[in-house]
């Protein structure tokens, strides 16, 4: 379903009109076989959808997502590291006595 959406996308990125004509070529040049039925699913909902205000909330989750830290998650990110060395030691240990087994 992915690949409607991104054909809806471009579409609309181009400013055309999003309909199933123009999903359906997009799906063929891209070398797949359009769902028909998947095609009209997407179209009717996108229809009450105002697309531009989606991606400007999609953008800003995104972008706020992977950067953003605060004073509390500095300190949450510096509790964890002091506990990742502890699990790393236990894999080894595992590894260790798994190599024993064969060899």
């Amino acid at each position: 379903m992915l690949q409607y959406l991104h054909a809806a996308l471009v579409l609309h990125s181009s400013g055309k009109g999003i309909s199933e004509k123009g999903i359906t070529a997009i799906i063929k040049a891209a070398g797949d076989k359009p769902d028909e039925a998947k095609i009209k699913a997407l179209v009717s909902t996108l229809e009450s959808v105002d697309i531009d205000e989606a991606i400007k909330g999609a953008s800003f989750v995104a972008a706020a997502a992977p950067g953003t830290t605060s004073t509390a998650d500095s300190g949450k990110e510096a509790a964890v590291s002091t506990t990742e060395p502890e699990e790393e030691e236990e894999e080894e240990g595992d590894d260790l006595g798994l190599s024993s087994l064969f060899g």
